[in-house]
């Protein structure tokens, strides 16, 4: 297996090494992956026909956009923030998604607007459907992709990393619309945004991300299968 890896036409690897990023992405998004899970190197050689090279690689950018922690002489693990972690990234992401907020205002059509409202109505009729995997997912989104109508791609990669160490606080719990990300706040978000007004936006977002930073849960790590996780079918 690891030799074919290695001998496989570099096009190959690249759609295998995106295959895998994006796999874990969804995995940890969607909490088929929890926190302190063991990504162990073999069994991702094995998944993807990557030698251990290839997989690294994948680790190390995952680790940079803050879902995997790399640990000297363990291995790689789904990132698990601690308590003083999650009230840090609320702190920051409140003080960045203010200044989204006031770029995406200045700038913002009324069609940019109009397929955040769309994404919305997405993440709640999911809830609605008991789709939960694919409401925590898109409720990670809407963030993200607001923040990249503000047309800053340092911001949005920098808040990208944040949103998805929040989702990894996420208790695997919460069933409700009013849980750590309501699609109703989204919505009442986007309503000020569109009526043109930028500081009552703000106060919505201030109040959003204070109420997910009170209704958090850390997670405890759990033994877990990594590869019923990624292989789906």
């Amino acid at each position: 297996m690891v030799k074919s890896a290695q001998n496989k036409p570099f096009a190959s690897r690249a759609q295998a090494e995106t295959k895998m990023y994006q796999d874990i992405y969804d995995a940890v998004m969607e909490h088929r992956l929890p926190p302190q899970t063991k990504l162990t190197e073999q069994t991702l050689c094995d998944i993807y026909d990557l030698a251990r090279h290839d997989v690294r690689k994948v680790l190390t950018q995952l680790a940079a956009d803050g879902l995997v922690d790399l640990e000297p002489n363990r291995g790689a693990f789904i990132a698990s923030p601690s308590t003083l972690e999650a009230q840090e990234l609320f702190e920051l992401r409140e003080s960045l998604e203010a200044l989204v907020i006031d770029k995406v205002a200045q700038s913002a059509s009324e069609e940019d607007l109009a397929e955040l409202q769309s994404m919305v109505e997405q993440e709640r009729l999911a809830w609605q459907q008991g789709d939960r995997p694919t409401w925590i997912r898109l409720s990670a989104d809407f963030h993200v992709a607001l923040s990249r109508l503000a047309g800053n791609g340092s911001l949005t990669h920098l808040l990208r990393r944040l949103v998805s160490r929040s989702t990894l606080l996420i208790s695997g719990k919460e069933t409700s619309g009013d849980a750590v990300c309501s699609f109703d706040e989204h919505a009442h978000i986007l309503s000020r945004l569109q009526a043109g007004d930028k500081t009552g936006a703000q106060k919505s977002m201030a109040r959003h991300l204070q109420g997910c930073a009170r209704r958090l849960t850390i997670n405890e790590g759990k033994s877990f299968d990594l590869r019923s996780a990624l292989i789906r079918n």
